[in-house]
């Protein structure tokens, strides 16, 4: 059972995650993205972007290491054996642009029990080493519960 007073738990901000175009591209290619606008500078520019910009889901690279933090919490609770990957849900203020140099900074928003299975919320806002935002992402982990014969 997780500790539910972490709920409104904050951890200090990731290292700073440096975005390199090599980086967006390889993601791009990765998931089957063939959008130009992901792997040509020229492409990005023609749209009022500075350099290429990342697809959405390339800000769960960005956070992993801040979730990795969270999850692996020995206080939390949380066994990581039994947990499935329920929800995941993205805010963005602007694209992830290569370029970018970006912190994360991760809070636990919720912690209940549903059906016997624990479901961790977790939010984490990434933003530049300068503080301008660029996107929140929530995310809801489900830990199975154990039954009992």
């Amino acid at each position: 059972m997780l500790n539910a007073d972490f709920i409104g738990r904050a951890y200090p901000p990731s290292s700073p995650y440096f975005v390199s175009r090599e980086k967006i591209r390889e993601f791009a290619r990765a998931i089957g993205e063939r959008n130009p606008v992901f792997v040509d500078r020229d492409a990005a520019r023609a749209l009022g972007y500075a350099d290429i910009i990342a697809p959405p889901t390339f800000a769960t690279v960005v956070a992993m290491e801040s979730s990795q933090t969270v999850m692996f919490d020995p206080e939390l609770g949380l066994d990581f054996s039994r947990v499935v990957h329920a929800e995941q849900s993205y805010s963005y203020s602007r694209p992830i642009c290569a370029g970018d140099e970006l912190i994360v900074s991760s809070m636990i928003e919720n912690i209940r029990v549903v059906a016997g299975n624990d479901m961790l919320t977790t939010k984490a806002s990434i933003d530049t080493v300068s503080g301008e935002h660029v996107l929140t992402t929530t995310s809801v982990l489900v830990s199975r519960g154990v039954q009992t014969p």
